[in-house]
């Protein structure tokens, strides 16, 4: 079999490359992505704080269950510090290392109380607190204790606690329990200020008790009604006894005037007593010269004359003026009153 003619090669012009100097640019791009991660990485570190002066802070603990190497250390919400080695005492104890950035140090004094916290729900924290920052500052390496606080461990006192107080709702709840019976005595109680007495009916007991007290009460408000009309009644009294004693033209100012008429007779008295007086000293003295005796006697006849006739007149004036003080006096009369 014959084989078909070969054509002679053809000559074609060189095709020239797409990119100029790709090599080098491709290198050019390799060395700026490096640059580029190892910036990215120098940053990361920065930003973490790998190239800040720090100082270390040695913590000791019973135990380090929860803390991990990374883990943070706060001051307030913000974290200043994290653990880097965690290693084992000579007396047993767990010995954690935290560096501290020197800038937020100053949040560090030497009274200064560091916790670690386990709650129930989520990781463990170690929280830094300081109660006074006038206080001299925490030293480098500076050695202290972490109290631990470990919410877990309550668990088994809450428990034993709802225990108890589960044991106690039972007994409350029960059928014989004094909380039952003292709501069966409320029940009872309500029950009976459903009644037509109401509430009095639920306090006493009883319907005829509750009766009883609301028939009191009725009598106790018609002896009131009485006692307030005897009280108008009285006052009536009261203030025509004060219009008839106290009035001008009343008992009292008319007394006063006849006191006064009475004092007026009573010296009219007095002076007549006083010539009296002068009679019988005339009369003594007569007794002692018997020629003088009979024109004395005459004289003194003459005087006595006169005296009765003063005195009469004043024992006149004297019983006129009592009988007008009867007349006037309120009280010589009787009054009656009446009461309801």
């Amino acid at each position: 079999m014959e084989r078909p003619p070969v054509s002679p090669p053809v000559n074609r012009p060189p095709v020239p490359p797409l990119v100029k100097n790709l090599e080098f640019k491709i290198g050019l791009l390799l060395a700026a992505t490096v640059l580029l991660a190892v910036a990215f990485v120098v940053y990361a570190l920065f930003a973490r704080g790998a190239f800040q002066a720090t100082q270390t802070l040695l913590l000791t603990a019973p135990e380090a269950e929860g803390v991990t190497i990374g883990m943070p250390m706060t001051f307030s919400g913000f974290p200043i510090g994290e653990v880097k080695r965690m290693d084992l005492s000579e007396d047993g104890k767990v010995l954690i290392e935290i560096a501290v950035v020197q800038a937020d140090a100053r949040w560090l004094r030497k009274t200064s109380v560091f916790t670690l916290e386990k709650p129930m729900v989520g990781a463990a924290k170690i929280k830094a607190y300081t109660a006074d920052l006038k206080d001299q500052p925490l030293e480098d390496g500076a050695r202290r204790e972490l109290l631990t606080g470990d919410a877990t461990k309550e668990i088994p006192v809450l428990v034993e606690k709802v225990k108890t107080i589960l044991a106690n709702v039972e007994a409350m709840t029960a059928g014989d329990a004094p909380i039952n019976q003292t709501l069966g005595n409320v029940a009872t109680v309500t029950g009976r200020m459903a009644g037509d007495y109401g509430v009095m009916e639920g306090v006493l007991g009883s319907p005829d008790k509750a009766k009883e007290v609301v028939d009191a009460l009725r009598n106790a408000n018609t002896l009131l009604a009485n006692l307030n009309g005897v009280s108008l009644k009285v006052d009536g009294i009261l203030a025509k006894t004060d219009r008839e004693v106290f009035a001008a033209d009343g008992v009292l100012p008319q007394a006063r005037q006849a006191v006064a008429q009475v004092n007026a007779i009573l010296t009219d008295a007095r002076d007549s007593l006083k010539k009296v007086d002068a009679i019988l000293a005339n009369v003594q003295t007569a007794s002692a010269d018997a020629a003088r005796i009979t024109g004395n006697v005459s004289q003194a006849t003459t005087d006595m004359a006169r005296l009765r006739v003063e005195i009469d007149d004043s024992v006149r004036k004297v019983n006129h003026l009592i009988n007008e003080i009867n007349k006037m006096w309120p009280f010589a009369r009787d009054v009656e009153i009446k009461t309801p």
